[in-house]
């Protein structure tokens, strides 16, 4: 069944398919599925009947994810369902759900249960769970890991159980899953989705993941899920440049970056390595300007999520059971978590001083390019191999991952292709927090051009439903006087951080008069029966900037849009009607210099 998030509401909406349809296909395919141990506890009918009757009598209009089926990582809290974290003796029944759960129920979706995963979020692998459940097993093939920690969640998306789902993404929880096994999986920025009813592993660098099949499915989830929690104390709200309007299809040239050759890691899988190049071969095809960079900065951070002391906080997360019941734990588990008890506050902030120098290099790399552009694992291993030496190929897998919430950035993971092996692999976009909805553009605009059918399913990508998009970190603006190079106000423009793009004319459209004042000032009007060309300049302002000084132009002049001699409309400086009335014209002249000098 096609459980593509589109599919199934226009299905809903001409009755070729209920809820209760799909559920029930759900429940009785994943009988196939069982070796794959995907999930810690799945809802039956009795269990679903209830957010089946909700939907009954209701609007599909008024419900963006009506009926729509999802899964839950078991350290996330559904009402009246165990929360174990894979760990038999710390279940709890939680009396509600968790803030992000509640919001996407309140939507439509019905949860359908609680997935696998490496016990209490502590691995990247998917085989650190505990009978009854045991080792979460690769979509593609079971003698493979999964990826983890949120192992179940990708699983169940990638053989077509749920239309998304839930994980949870410390160290790349929410992305390894997705490589391995065909899917989207989108990192959001720290605080983006609560974490409220969330078993903490490291709570002030945790943050809740979405997997879906497509771009598209994980932008919608996300604008419902994406909801401000004014109880989660590291909250933060969705910029208006990261909100739905700035998803699409990006249709200009781009700029992305690329560790230099010497550290990319791909631990001996040729295979991998080929696929990498390749992928960065189409990226330039499809209008990407490459640059390599000094990957250190994003690698020296990455090795303090472990060996610094930020394993601490797990110690915190799980102290209780850790003192009391220890036995409790898998022992790799016991070993990681352990090794935070005796870590001291005076090692925190030596290691807090460092990675916020490592945040600095980190943004002001990553500022200059529209994304940097990773493998999501530089390769996979059998579920044997990992169990023979869990830690270190855990760590490996770790190399492209562990950096990327200490450093505070965002994410979206995407399918790139499959190994020789015949096993799925994928490639990370990343930027820095709050550029969600651009890294998940420029992915659409990557999946779509890959095509490749999502998860293990045998469906056709389906063509994205977005409208094109451009993205201006900068923006052109037009000046005709003292702003220009040398004048008297070019200081507005140079202490904004604004850079001089070129010299030109306008079209042959325009005239211009002296507005007098205590000041005198260009007062630049369109006419096209008498108008002639101008000269101008073209700056680039930075879009922060730009408001602030639009707001202390004083009238009659004003921003509005200009025609250049070559056709562009940019945003430039303009003149009301009412000014020009009895003004000095100075249009013979050809510009504002030659007055000023004349």
């Amino acid at each position: 069944m096609n459980l593509t998030i589109s599919y199934l509401l226009e299905s809903y909406k001409n009755k070729s398919l209920t809820p209760k349809d799909v559920v029930e296909n759900i429940l009785k395919r994943s009988a196939e599925f069982t070796e794959h141990n995907i999930w810690i506890h799945q809802l039956n009918m009795d269990e679903l009947k209830p957010y089946l009757d909700n939907l009954e009598n209701k609007n599909i209009n008024d419900l963006p994810l009506y009926g729509i089926p999802f899964a839950i990582k078991d350290n996330i809290d559904l009402a009246g369902v165990p929360t174990t974290a894979a760990c038999p003796a710390f279940e709890k029944m939680p009396e509600k759900s968790a803030f992000v759960v509640q919001q996407l129920i309140n939507a439509g979706a019905i949860p359908l249960g609680k997935t696998n995963m490496d016990q209490f979020a502590t691995g990247l692998v998917g085989t650190r769970s505990p009978e009854p459940w045991g080792e979460c097993k690769n979509a593609f093939d079971k003698e493979y890991i999964s990826g983890g920690s949120s192992s179940g969640s990708a699983v169940a998306v990638a053989q077509g159980l749920a239309s998304f789902s839930l994980g949870t993404d410390t160290a790349g929880s929410g992305r390894v899953p997705a490589a391995f096994n065909n899917l989207v999986g989108l990192k959001p920025s720290i605080g983006l989705l609560s974490m409220n009813g969330v078993l903490p592993a490291c709570r002030s660098i945790d943050c809740v993941s979405i997997f879906a099949l497509t771009t598209d499915d994980a932008n919608y989830v996300l604008e419902q899920a994406a909801v401000y929690d004014e109880n989660d104390q590291y909250a933060r709200k969705i910029t208006f440049e990261n909100n739905q309007r700035h998803y699409g299809m990006p249709d200009e040239k781009f700029t992305f970056a690329v560790p230099n050759e010497e550290q990319l890691a791909f631990f001996e899988n040729d295979s991998a390595k080929k696929l990498f190049n390749q992928s960065i071969q189409q990226l330039e095809s499809l209008g990407g300007i490459k640059h390599e960079i000094d990957f250190s900065t994003f690698i020296k951070a990455a090795k303090l999520l472990y060996e610094g002391p930020w394993v601490a906080e797990r110690y915190v997360a799980t102290e209780d059971i850790i003192v009391k019941q220890p036995d409790a734990l898998l022992p790799v588990i016991k070993t990681i978590i352990g090794g935070g008890e005796n870590k001291l506050a005076t090692d925190f902030f030596k290691a807090e001083y460092q990675m916020q120098v490592y945040r600095q290099k980190a943004k002001q790399a990553l500022a200059q390019f529209d994304f940097m552009v990773t493998p999501t694992a530089g390769t996979i291993y059998s579920i044997d191999e990992v169990n023979n030496d869990p830690i270190q190929l855990n760590s490996n897998l770790g190399y492209y991952t562990n950096y990327m919430n200490l450093l505070d950035c965002s994410c979206v993971a995407v399918p790139a292709g499959f190994l020789d092996s015949g096993l799925p692999w994928g490639i990370s976009f990343v930027s820095t927090a709050m550029q969600d909805r651009k890294l998940l553009a420029y992915a659409n605009k990557w999946q779509q051009y890959k095509n490749i059918n999502p998860g293990n399913l045998d469906i056709a990508l389906a063509a994205s439903q977005a409208d094109a998009i451009a993205y201006m970190d900068m923006i052109p603006l037009i000046v005709c006087g003292a702003h220009m190079q040398g004048l008297a106000l070019n200081w507005q423009l140079m202490e904004r951080g604004a850079k001089f793009q070129e010299k030109t004319t306008s079209a042959n459209s325009y005239r211009m008069f002296v507005i007098e004042g205590a000041i005198k000032r260009p007062g630049m009007v369109r006419d096209e029966d008498k108008g002639q060309a101008i000269d101008i300049e073209i700056w680039q302002v930075p879009k922060s900037e730009f408001g602030s000084f639009v707001a202390a132009i004083p009238g009659p002049l004003g921003i509005g849009k200009v025609e250049t001699t070559d056709g562009r409309w940019l945003p430039g400086f303009i003149c009301e009607g009412h000014a020009i009335v009895g003004a000095n014209e100075i249009s013979h002249l050809g510009g504002w210099r030659q007055y000023i000098v004349k």
